[in-house]
């Protein structure tokens, strides 16, 4: 009995000093990023990102912009200095006049967004299909509509103003988490801290706060400023306080606390700092008190400056990074839109190829793929959608092993002779040059015979295309004694010689009876040294 009561004081003991050993980390940025991503995001490589909201009964922007910016668009500024902007803002005017008249409020599209063909189990298995390891949902976008049976959106903008009390009358979050989690995925959640239109924040409020006259905290620049602008700038710093404690703040922990989310993608961001914002106070709750406080993933999204702090780091409708020492992720739309857009056709889709290139090219830098859908109101996903995802994983099936788990090798390509090509941003929302840097280059031009991704000693070579000749020489690879050469999903062994660091394979016993995918084929160089 003794022994027992010792035993059971050593166990009290030592859960004490577990708990009084537990990190809390502090509402700062040097506290928070010393937190390590957690490693489920980085060997995932492939999520599924969803805009779905009252913009989607629309449905609709002029070409290239974002239709989830509906009700943005539509209240824009006419003299706006951005042509683009401009632009987006008449062609929905003039369509949202013409097709639902002048008088009709984006909050009458409530109504609309029925949701009544939504079957979270059938949207489960597609994303399970396409390989995909996560899917992130967009709870509540910049117009403030929440997907989930939220008070406080309701209670500010005076109206039933989320899913459980309009609309569908469904909590489309809870419903599409217990899914997706059925199929062993990871469910996040993307969540806007700004709203556009919140009552408790004017558009006025918003553009001082953001302007380059509004010093942070209203410290002594602020004072100085003149006696009616001092005035305007307590009212704002009080419309923001008062949104970011009665909404922001809530809602943010009522979403994490409800259906404990994988991963927090934030949004919105981008036009004040995160002092403003207030968001390393919530981040430092979050670190320290969610109920899957080891698993949750954020991104970099807190306040004006991304890749700068956060868990990962993410670019959008761009190329990632390449060569540093931080996971990242890059997040953009089958076509040009996240929100459905009913005019994009089928030349405004990425097609299988270029989705499967874009992917392998992301994955051999480092990076995670977040490939958007755009559901209709009725809750179904367009099939062209669907296909695209479906042919992801087929692909994935054969070629998995070469994604998920892996990292950057030394070099994240192997380059031919010639002159590099250099692409930006704009390079890739506009023009999309995946081809060109692969099997479409321009005369002269170098461009990657493979992508390399590493997972412990194996080296996985994904080849755009076939190679020239069923001739394919990996150089700067030295194999083991142990070492073996392999094409994924083929039973056939392939020849090959070692000249120094170099590997000449052989690939023309392999016909094309016995190709396994499309598109790109990985050699797997298993123990290289």
């Amino acid at each position: 009995m003794k022994n027992r009561y010792v035993l059971l004081f050593i166990g009290i003991l030592f859960s004490v000093i577990v708990v009084a050993q537990e990190r809390k980390y502090e509402s700062n940025w040097e506290s928070l990023d010393s937190r390590d991503c957690p490693q489920w995001f980085p060997d995932a490589k492939f999520g599924i990102f969803i805009h779905w909201g009252l913009y989607s009964v629309p449905g609709y922007t002029n070409k290239g912009t974002y239709a989830e910016w509906y009700w943005n668009a539509l209240l824009e500024d006419p003299n706006t200095s951005s042509e683009k902007r401009k632009e987006r803002h008449h062609a929905i005017t003039k369509f949202h006049n013409s097709t639902y008249g002048e008088d009709f409020k984006y909050s009458d599209f409530r109504e609309g967004f029925s949701c009544e063909l939504f079957n979270p189990e059938e949207w489960a298995d597609i994303f399970k299909r396409s390989g995909a390891k996560y899917v992130v949902l967009t709870s509540k976008h910049h117009d403030g509509y929440c997907l989930w049976p939220n008070k406080e959106a309701s209670e500010s903008y005076g109206m039933a103003w989320n899913s459980v009390e309009s609309g569908p009358k469904r909590d489309l979050v809870g419903d599409l988490t217990v899914a997706v989690r059925n199929e062993g995925l990871k469910m996040g959640l993307y969540y806007s801290i700004w709203d556009w239109f919140n009552p408790l924040w004017t558009k006025e409020q918003q553009k001082l706060m953001s302007s380059g006259n509004m010093a942070v905290n209203f410290n002594e620049k602020a004072d100085m400023a003149a006696p009616v602008k001092k005035k305007e700038l307590k009212e704002a710093k009080q419309g923001l306080s008062n949104y970011v404690h009665k909404v922001m703040y809530p809602q943010f922990k009522e979403i994490v606390n409800k259906y404990e989310p994988s991963l927090l993608f934030s949004d919105g961001d981008w036009w004040m700092n995160d002092e403003l914002w207030e968001t390393k106070p919530l981040l430092a709750w979050l670190y320290n008190n969610a109920p899957n406080k080891d698993e949750v993933v954020i991104n970099d999204r807190w306040g004006k400056g991304r890749g700068k702090h956060g868990g990962y780091y993410t670019t959008e409708y761009g190329s990632g990074f390449e060569g540093i020492d931080k996971p990242w992720e890059e997040n953009r739309g089958i076509g040009m839109s996240f929100g459905v857009n009913r005019i994009e056709n089928i030349d405004d889709y990425r097609t299988e190829k270029e989705l499967l290139f874009m992917l392998a090219d992301l994955v051999s830098r480092g990076g995670n793929l977040l490939l958007n859908i755009g559901p209709n109101p009725d809750g179904t996903i367009p099939v062209i959608m669907q296909q695209r995802l479906v042919e992801i994983g087929n692909w994935l099936n054969v070629n998995g092993e070469a994604i998920y788990g892996t990292r950057a090798y030394k070099e994240s390509a192997q380059w031919s002779e010639g002159k590099r090509p250099v692409f930006t941003k704009h390079d890739f929302h506009a023009g999309f040059p995946i081809f060109e840097m692969t099997i479409d280059p321009k005369p002269g031009n170098a461009y990657k015979e493979a992508w390399f991704t590493k997972k412990g000693q194996d080296l996985y070579a994904l080849t755009p295309g076939w190679p020239k000749d069923n001739q394919l020489t990996i150089r700067n690879v030295e194999l083991s004694k142990e070492g073996t050469v392999e094409m994924l999903g083929v039973a056939k062994l392939l020849n090959y010689t070692i000249e120094g660091n170099n590997i000449h394979i052989d690939l023309s016993n392999i016909g094309i009876n016995d190709l396994p995918c499309n598109h790109i084929y990985t050699i797997k160089i298993s123990n290289i040294k």
